[in-house]
């Protein structure tokens, strides 16, 4: 039989469920943000080789958060597309509650749940365990890879997220390896067509689309960035 769980009874049981298990964890929320309680507990998990899948709908990550993520060997992450549920499992019980994992939900907000023990309800785990299958079936596994956040007066960059996106450079990258400072890097793109100047930002031109370069939209610095193919720099080089 199911038992009905109020906010502190959630917090608690949640805690419970990851701290005990031996064999898998599987956690599935729309927004992949984690508390730092939850981030200790999963690190125990790590070191102890435990199988921990997390799957999310809306990536609200801080830079910082990813490079943690990515430290984690037994811990993958996957997006999948309209996700609203909040289900946590472990190999023993599941709770089904309205609580996300980030910590504002935890504090702020009144939530409610069931715990289902697959000792007390072995079907109606079954039930809750096979649906969560389903959603990583459905769901593509994400290799976190954004760049650890430097701050701003340490650099001469602006901070940008390096995706893995066909092995794309950002403009701060770019700028890098053909050896100019970000600004100059962007002038010089200016110049060769690729991306134009309006009202003080930068966009992409037909020109830069058309060797393969992207816009990306970053929701740290609330703005969009540049991801350039790695051919680029050669041409770059060349017109310097």
């Amino acid at each position: 039989m199911a038992d009905f769980l109020t906010t502190t009874a959630v917090n608690f049981r949640l805690e419970e469920l990851i701290k005990n298990a031996s064999d898998r964890v599987i956690l599935i929320s729309p927004y992949l943000k984690i508390n730092n309680r939850i981030r200790d507990l999963l690190e125990d998990k790590d070191r102890l080789k435990i199988d921990v899948r997390i799957i999310y709908g809306k990536s609200e990550l801080h830079p910082e958060e990813v490079d943690w993520l990515r430290n984690l060997d037994y811990v993958r992450t996957s997006y999948c597309e309209n996700l609203h549920a909040k289900c946590y499992l472990s190999e023993d019980c599941a709770i089904i509650t309205s609580m996300n994992l980030y910590e504002f939900s935890q504090i702020n907000n009144n939530e409610m749940g069931i715990l289902v023990r697959r000792d007390e309800d072995a079907s109606l785990y079954h039930e809750v365990y096979e649906e969560a299958q389903r959603l990583i079936r459905v769901s593509d596994e994400v290799k976190l890879t954004v760049e650890k956040v430097v701050k701003k007066e340490e650099s001469d960059t602006p901070l940008e997220e390096v995706e893995d996106s066909g092995h794309k450079l950002t403009t701060s990258k770019l700028a890098k390896k053909v050896g100019l400072n970000t600004s100059a890097m962007e002038k010089q793109l200016c110049e060769m067509g690729f991306i134009s100047e309006k009202d003080g930002k930068y966009q992409l031109t037909d020109k830069g689309v058309s060797l393969g370069a992207e816009s990306k939209y970053s929701p740290y610095k609330k703005d969009y960035y540049f991801l350039w193919p790695e051919s680029v720099s050669d041409m770059c080089s060349s017109s310097k």
